[in-house]
């Protein structure tokens, strides 16, 4: 038996909390995955998981053996990347997540230049709007709009964005501009899915939170699609300032009831915390925060 692929193997079962996501996150078969902590369990002759049918919890022994393996396995890597020279010389792979608008806007151009000067360092840029688990989609950066629950991830702030409405100026000479967040019921609304709800808009008033009914004539999947939709002044909808940034600028959009708005939401750079941090994830997080919070400075003014 291999104990230090036994030991990887475990953590990633306790890590990803269960055996079927731990044979996922290491693209290997279930059945290898339960025998190899069987074999563990064997060679140690105590029980180390409690297992469900549906999650895996450790017993005082496994919590144990967990918390030494996971310091032996970081020893052992540290060792790799001293020898192979990666603390030496950013190299090698890099894998970056952001949401698609916000990472083709903000994330990709900084990408351009990170990759420009750093020639042995290859990456992966993942856009999508979902929020991905960074052990299980081997994630080394994301890149998160939101306040982020307490975790193991280490967070770097990078700037903030604001949630605003926005109409454009025709529609707005032929139906009026609301001053007040109850002014929407007697507008047409553009309602973007995942972000604004179809029925209920939430503004804040001071320190009091208000909810107003709204009509959705049209409802999207995408900012973009919003935007368009606003643009060509079908109604009023509600984006990330980031998402409305062009078309604000191009005077085909303006925000409205900018004195109800809530608090903007902060953009995190956020990684695993683990031992040493790898030079090309240290070099990536030096060249990349910098430029960004440079981008975002007037987002969240």
């Amino acid at each position: 038996m291999d104990r230090l692929d036994a030991m990887n193997v475990l953590l990633a079962a306790v890590e990803t909390g269960s055996l079927s996501a731990a044979s996922r996150h290491l693209r290997m078969p279930l059945a290898t995955v339960s025998r190899k902590v069987a074999d563990l369990e064997a060679h140690l002759n105590t029980r180390l998981l409690i297992r469900s049918s549906r999650q895996i919890s450790l017993t005082d022994a496994g919590r144990a053996y967990v918390e030494a393996s996971r310091a032996i396995l970081q020893q052992v890597e540290e060792a790799e990347r001293v020898a192979t020279g990666e603390y030496v010389a950013p190299r090698g792979e890099l894998t970056v997540t952001a949401p698609v608008v916000f990472g083709r806007l903000h994330v990709l151009p900084v990408v351009v230049e990170f990759l420009k000067a750093y020639p042995e360092i290859n990456l992966r840029l993942s856009l999508s709007d979902r929020q991905v688990d960074l052990v299980e989609d081997h994630i080394d950066v994301a890149i998160r709009i939101g306040n982020l629950p307490d975790s193991n991830l280490v967070a770097t702030t990078v700037g903030t964005i604001r949630r605003a409405t926005y109409a454009s100026p025709d529609y707005l000479a032929r139906h009026g501009t609301p001053m007040r967040p109850e002014d929407l019921a007697g507008h047409d609304c553009i309602t973007f899915e995942g972000f604004t709800s179809p029925r209920l808009w939430t503004f804040m008033r001071g320190r009091r939170q208000v909810t107003v009914p709204v009509r959705s004539r049209l409802s999207v999947t995408t900012a973009e699609a919003a935007t368009d939709a606003a643009v060509a002044s079908l109604g009023i909808t509600r984006l990330l300032s980031y998402q409305a940034a062009r078309a604000i600028a191009a005077r085909e959009l303006q925000i409205l009831l900018e004195a109800f708005e809530p608090a903007p939401w902060p953009v995190s750079a956020i990684y695993i915390a683990q031992g040493p941090v790898p030079r090309k994830l240290r070099a990536f997080l030096d060249f990349a925060v910098p430029r960004l919070r440079a981008g975002l400075s007037h987002m969240g003014e």
